[in-house]
């Protein structure tokens, strides 16, 4: 199976000087609204909506639709108004700041040959931006996307977490299918690159700039840009894979879920919802209306149960056949994405407020004496297996 390497892109693909770049690119867009936006308004909305992205935890929401709805009201203005005026921006202004950037040539080399590699490749910037001025920065780093294959690259208009938050992360493995080979992040920030990543279970590489910047007493691999094709040529893949069974790491699985399924669907029209790919085969509407049945009417009521009771006995639940039972196939699958969306976030309440919980015991019909932890996990798994069919019948 091919690795798949995510790469982060400001600061690790491409000199960016973020501490510089931020305030430019502020100035730059509030410049392009002045004849409309009072600056001293302009400004605290843009802060005020990128807190908000941060913050995001709901997987119901993108960051766009985070942003959009602080930004624009905030401004006192419809979206249809500005919305040209930024466009120019992104088009032309926010070129100008090029010249605070630097390519790094030894990162074109490291993609070039990891594609040669037959890698699979992200683009894993924080998604705060637009497409365009992530394509933008890309071509500014001498990877351009018209040029270069990647499988994905992160950016607001589909994404629902930032960097700061583990399921950023599961949602980009599950918008890829939980891909099932070695795989490694890369990228120079602590903070949204390596803890969040390790939280989500992922292993890890920290860019640094200079030799002397490594610090020998990290729990993480370490070097330079030009030592990472090293690093992935001499370590043992085997042991490059994502794990998962801690809290952290389930709830970030579990939050990430309708999150990338929600990216995996966005734009499919109806007929691609109830097309059955081959027979005996789900279509995503069934797809949909299972993991929603299974959450509403299985995971919600056991936790429940196992939270309320004292080792309780847990029944062993047959629910494929509901997909004839309750006649899937002629149910709208978009609703049943979004009724599913719901009740993960109702079972998410819960178990973001367990503590010593996750080991609280439960009697299972197949499984015997289990726990909340380790029926999460099977949770986990039931959602990786469904992300997986999700993303082979939307292509």
């Amino acid at each position: 199976m091919p690795l798949t390497l995510l790469l982060d892109l400001d600061d690790t693909l491409l000199d960016t000087n973020m501490g510089v770049f931020i305030p430019a690119y502020f100035k730059g867009l509030s410049n392009a609204l002045a004849g409309m936006v009072d600056p001293d308004v302009m400004m605290p909305a843009l802060l005020g909506g990128a807190r908000r992205m941060l913050a995001n935890i709901d997987p119901a929401r993108t960051l766009q639709q985070v942003f959009d709805a602080y930004f624009f009201p905030a401004l006192g203005l419809e979206r249809s108004v500005l919305q040209p005026v930024i466009d120019r921006f992104y088009e032309n202004g926010f070129l100008a700041l090029q010249e605070i950037t630097r390519p790094r040539p030894a990162a074109v080399d490291l993609v070039k040959w990891a594609f040669s590699q037959g890698f699979r490749l992200v683009i894993a910037t924080n998604p705060l931006f637009p497409l365009p001025a992530i394509e933008h920065r890309m071509r500014w780093a001498g990877l351009p996307p018209e040029e270069f294959s990647f499988a994905l690259i992160t950016s607001y208009e589909t994404f629902h977490f930032t960097k700061t938050s583990p399921a950023y992360y599961t949602e980009i493995l599950g918008r890829l299918g939980w891909p099932q080979g070695p795989l490694v992040m890369a990228g120079d920030d602590e903070n949204t690159d390596i803890l969040p990543a390790r939280a989500a279970g992922l292993p890890v590489y920290q860019v640094v700039n200079t030799v002397e910047n490594v610090v020998e007493s990290t729990n993480w691999e370490q070097g330079m840009i030009e030592d990472l094709r090293t690093w992935l040529d001499e370590t043992d893949r085997t042991g490059l894979q994502h794990s998962f069974g801690d809290p952290v790491t389930l709830l970030a699985l579990l939050r990430g879920t309708p999150a990338a399924i929600a990216g995996l669907t966005n734009g499919l029209p109806g007929e691609k919802w109830r097309c059955q790919p081959k027979a005996g085969e789900w279509r995503l509407t069934e797809i949909a209306c299972h993991l929603r049945d299974v959450e509403k009417d299985v995971n919600l009521p056991r936790l429940q149960k196992i939270l309320a009771e004292e080792n309780p006995f847990i029944n062993a639940e047959v629910t494929d056949r509901w997909v004839e039972d309750r006649d899937y196939a002629n149910q709208d699958g978009r609703d049943a994405l979004m009724q599913f969306t719901d009740h993960r976030k109702s079972l998410l309440q819960i178990l973001d407020s367990l503590d010593s919980g996750w080991n609280r015991p439960a009697r299972h019909a197949i499984f015997g004496p289990t726990s909340v932890r380790e029926l999460v996990r099977f949770i986990g798994e039931h959602d990786q297996a469904h992300v997986r069919q999700a993303l082979e019948t939307a292509l």
